[in-house]
């Protein structure tokens, strides 16, 4: 009986996904060094999610997670959620976590379910088995200090329950961060060039409430209720800087131009074919947008030539709250509603100013039934809901695009605007954001249930989503030129040195791109998708020794399909030899009189997922425990990015890409245009694309170590099939003759056939929490390969992401995938992945004063108070750097597409560079006419990583149920100046210097009051 109330919290949030019974993943939680019971601990990997609760030394242990990269959260009453991401390898050992001050800029940032609940308390599958010889099953206080989990006054389990009277079945807080740029550094500048210190102020209030509801003389034994609130009003002036033309340039003088080896350039006039002998003929076009680029105000930098600060805000409006009633012995209901709104205002260094608004909604409700002590099962509905708004500088304001005379591209007023501009030179490529009117939705009902008989438990469950995602937005309305001196380049007969004839500033001046690219039309879209699981697992404690988990999952997510049937695909002849379109509400291809489903992408059923894991203890007696475990995992989110390029396409919409030349000539007014030979259409995926799946293992070994240590060695191994893989059919290298004369051109294909792998070795020293110290040393070495075009992609595919640096994509953003260079020789698009980081370290450290005889435990008087229990806390971490890939900013023949070609390797050593540079330009050429280039991709080793981070904590008692938490915390403590990547585009004067460089130091303080 005394299990029963064990069986709850981690079977509610194993709704979603069965875990990988491979790796084990084990921690402890604490409050300024106190061990923590009764705390809810949740891991989340996409839409697998397990939880438990620590026991009575705030220990938690998972060990049957999946390798890889999962989120924890970590909640409890009375205390801010800890959010932290953490990669998890065979036997990741033990956590350390200190419940601490409202974690300011995560907490409510997302609306997400509630917690799990308490008073039915779990069971968690994991620790039923025991792996680790630990009996972290989820020890409650309910039922033992709080009087009985069925007594009124039983409560989830937090400090401050234990006070007297009716008052104390309530708690609460308050918090408050006023925040301000005294104490942070001045930001690092690239140019050499003083900077004015960023100036922000930032105000944050958060209010918790929580306790039963009791109406007098009706009823005193009511639901349960918590609400959290936050209230954020953010205020930023951050500096930007940037390469702008000069007001001689505006004017057409060019006369003082150089390359990057500080040659002249001589600027050739396209019709004449003779160079220029004095200023270069402005288009009305080019001035119309010179206009809105700043002059410069910085002198004796050539690299950057502006610099300016930039205004944004931010201001969110949240709420969590969560509602949970016991119904007798067996029964319990509960249920969540959050939302959160936030309004931002994003500035960019042309001072545009563009807004967006978001609206979420999250709201849960479940029922919970105990059927007898072996049998227990969680229905559930799940709502969420997510409005998001962004308008441009010129939405409705002012057509910038037609009244320059450019044709061609959305003029409607929402898209109104200046076209995107992207140079190879480095200079400021002319930028804004896209107006869309977004409302996306997801209702799910989900089952769950527990058979526990004898030395098995048995998991089972299933899931149904049924998905909306409701979009008004264009993918490119404004469309993108591309210029990189092609135009004004000497002819061929010249004889010119590279690099020194040509200009990208100067092809803008005249008005001729090199390539163009728009997207617009049918701006209203109705995605509609279904997703299915269901699964089975089976725990076997074969011995007490010996623990197997093994069972079998199956996942669907069917493809999506636009609820009027307006989405595009591209019906292809064998060989690609002819395309034509194939629209969904017509699903029968002109080419193959193949019939196509309504989603135009056929549905793949095969999501089994078999998943098994081992626990052994092979010594009885020893602290040696051996995992091992192997899993199949699907990615079933495949569909959306497809879906949306399929529903701005012809003869829906309009879809252009093409390339400037003498059959199409393109101009600043007349630039987006369906030239001949070329297709309407910019994108096609295969009808049969399988979903794709990873393959993972593990194998690890933990032994404890003299003095309180642990140490672990894993491996873990990783195999990917099926990933997504693109590339630009018919085309061929810049200088060879066309030999696909009268075949399509110019669009994307996807498909199914990427693969990666990756392997790494681990090795982590852990020292256990003694006498108010813990500490955790950990090394990883990895590799990672992949010829997948979305692990593979860092951001520079299309014109429109072309001067993007990677970092551009790193908060939360699905970068674009990555197009491959030869479409006849994908195998040699097989290189390092862009997260392979051969080397990580990290290290952190927690001290907490007065703990053990050494640190001061019986210190007393003025002087106990003033030293006890401050907390200290720092991570360092050092790794080498991620791969960036090598380019050469230039249009494939006969299409609009950009920076997919690699050069060549020239032998010179990549990394021996001077003048300040990073990177040696002499490394890469230009590829050899007719060829493609030999450089591999992602063979650039990118900036080293190095942070310090760190902490002081510390609770003051004011009253028995009166606490001041005050937490100070610094981010890059050392004023580290760490580059996020370099510019790796080979024709770009720029080429070896950092993209950005990482915040520098920040100091922050918080104070929160708890009663």
């Amino acid at each position: 009986m005394r299990c029963l109330p064990l069986l709850l919290p981690t079977l509610l949030l194993l709704l979603v996904s069965l875990p990988a019974w491979a790796s084990d993943y084990h921690g402890q939680v604490f409050c300024q060094g106190i061990p923590v019971p009764g705390a809810s601990v949740a891991m989340t990997r996409g839409q697998q999610r397990v939880s438990t609760i620590t026991d009575d030394q705030g220990f938690y242990d998972f060990p049957n997670l999946a390798d890889g990269v999962w989120k924890i959260e970590i909640k409890m009453r009375g205390f801010a959620t800890l959010r932290e991401v953490v990669t998890v390898l065979a036997a990741t050992p033990q956590g350390q976590w200190q419940l601490k001050m409202l974690d300011v800029t995560h907490l409510l940032a997302m609306a997400g379910g509630a917690p799990s609940q308490p008073q039915l308390a779990e069971r968690s599958e994991e620790n039923a088995g025991e792996q680790a010889g630990n009996s972290a099953g989820g020890f409650l206080i309910n039922g033992t200090s709080n009087n009985a989990a069925t007594s009124k006054y039983s409560l989830s389990p937090s400090f401050g329950n234990h006070r007297p009277g009716e008052k104390g079945l309530y708690s609460g807080g308050v918090g408050a961060v006023v925040d301000n740029s005294a104490l942070d550094s001045r930001p690092y500048s690239l140019s050499g060039l003083a900077l004015p210190k960023d100036s922000y102020n930032r105000i944050t209030a958060l209010a918790t409430f929580g306790g039963p509801i009791q109406i007098p003389h009706l009823f005193y034994n009511g639901p349960n209720l918590f609400v959290a609130c936050q209230w954020t009003r953010n205020a930023d002036a951050a500096a930007e800087q940037g390469l702008v033309p000069s007001a001689a340039e505006r004017d057409g003088d060019l006369s003082g131009l150089t390359n990057a080896s500080g040659q002249p350039v001589t600027i050739y006039n396209p019709a004449t074919g003779m160079p220029f002998t004095g200023p270069i003929p402005v288009s009305p076009q080019a001035d119309a947008l010179l206009a809105l680029y700043p002059l410069p105000d910085l002198a004796g930098n050539s690299q950057y030539n502006y610099q300016t600060q930039v205004l944004n805000s931010t201001h969110i409006d949240a709420l969590q709250s969560r509602l949970d009633k016991t119904i007798g012995h067996r029964d319990q209901l509960y249920g969540g509603f959050a939302f959160e709104s936030s309004r931002a205002g994003n500035a960019n260094l042309f001072g545009f100013l563009d807004t967006t608004d978001i609206l979420g909604l999250d709201a849960h409700a479940d029922w919970a039934h105990q059927f007898n002590h072996q049998i227990y099962a969680v229905f559930g509905y799940h709502f969420t809901r997510l409005r998001t708004e962004v308008r441009p500088q010129f939405d409705r304001v002012t057509n910038i695009s037609g009244n320059a005379g450019i044709a061609g591209n959305d003029q409607d007023p929402p898209d109104w605007g200046p076209p995107a501009l992207v140079f190879s030179s480095g200079m400021a490529g002319l930028t804004d954001g896209n107006s869309e009117f977004n409302r996306n939705r997801t209702d799910a009902v989900s089952f769950k249930g527990t058979w526990t008989h004898l030395r098995h438990t048995v998991s089972f469950g299933g899931d149904f989503r049924r998905q909306e995602f409701n979009e008004f937005a264009q993918l490119n309305p404004r469309g993108t030129f591309a210029f990189t001196g092609a135009a004004t380049q000497a002819p061929a007969a010249a004889g010119t040195a590279a690099g020194t004839t040509g200009s990208d500033l100067a092809d803008f001046l005249l008005g001729i791109p090199d390539t163009s690219a728009v997207q617009f039309g049918n701006p209203e879209k109705y995605f509609r998708a279904s997703a299915y699981d269901a699964f089975i697992a089976d725990e076997f404690r074969v011995m007490s020794t010996f623990t197997v988990n093994a069972g079998m999952r199956w996942e669907y997510g069917a493809p999506m399909s636009e609820l009027f049937g307006r989405m595009v695909n591209l019906d292809i002849a064998p060989g690609f030899a002819a395309a034509a379109p194939v629209v969904a509400g017509n699903p029968v291809g002109p080419l193959t009189g193949v019939r196509y489903p309504a989603s135009l992408v056929r549905p793949d059923y095969r999501g089994w997922e078999p998943r098994v894991g081992i626990s052994w203890r092979p010594l009885p007696a020893s602290t040696l425990v051996v995992r091992a475990g192997y899993g199949i995992y699907d990615d079933t989110s495949v569909y959306l990015s497809s879906a949306e390029q399929m529903a701005q396409q012809a003869p829906l919409s309009t879809s252009v890409s093409v390339q400037n030349g003498a059959a199409c000539a393109l101009t600043l007014a007349d630039g987006f245009r369906d030239c001949a030979g070329t297709t309407a259409d910019t994108y096609a995926v295969d009808p049969n694309l399988r979903v794709g799946y990873a393959q993972n293992w593990q194998l690890s070994a933990q032994t404890d170590l003299p003095g309180a240590l642990v140490v672990t060695a894993t491996y873990e191994g990783t195999k990917g099939t099926r990933g997504a893989q693109e590339f630009l059919p018919n085309t061929y290298p810049v200088g060879a003759t066309n030999p696909y004369t009268g075949r399509p051109v110019g669009f994307v294909y996807r498909t199914s056939n990427g693969n990666s792998t990756r392997e790494a070795g681990e090795m982590q020293l852990r020292r256990r929490l003694r006498s108010g110290l813990t500490a955790t040393l950990d090394y990883t070495w990895a590799k990672a390969l992949d010829d997948d075009s979305q692990a593979g992609a860092v951001g520079h595919v299309t014109t429109e992401a072309a001067t993007a640096p990677p970092s551009d994509f790193a908060n939360d953003q699905t970068p674009p995938a990555m197009i491959a260079q030869n479409w006849l020789d994908l195998p040699a698009e097989r290189g390092l992945s862009t997260f392979d980081q051969r080397n990580l370290l990290t290290a952190s450290f927690q001290y907490t004063t007065g703990m053990g005889l050494g640190g001061g435990t019986l210190l007393s008087g003025w002087r106990g108070r003033l030293f006890k229990e401050w907390t200290a806390m720092t991570q360092i971490t050092a790794g080498s750097g991620l791969p960036n890939n090598p380019v050469v900013l230039a249009a494939v023949p006969g299409t609009g597409f950009n920076t997919i070609v690699r050069p060549d390797l020239t032998g010179a050593s990549i990394y021996s560079a001077g003048s300040g540079r990073y990177l040696n330009a002499a490394a890469f050429t230009t590829p050899q006419s007719g060829q493609w280039g030999t450089a591999r991709r992602n063979s650039i080793t990118g900036p080293r990583e190095f942070s310090l981070d760190s902490a002081m904590v510390r609770t003051f008692r004011i009253h028995s149920t009166w606490n001041l938490d005050v937490r100070a915390e610094a981010t890059n403590l050392l004023n580290h100046p760490a580059w996020t990547a370099w510019n790796t585009t080979v024709n770009s004067p720029l080429f070896g210097l950092p993209f950005a460089v990482n915040p520098m130091r920040s100091v922050q303080m918080v104070t929160r009051l708890r009663f």
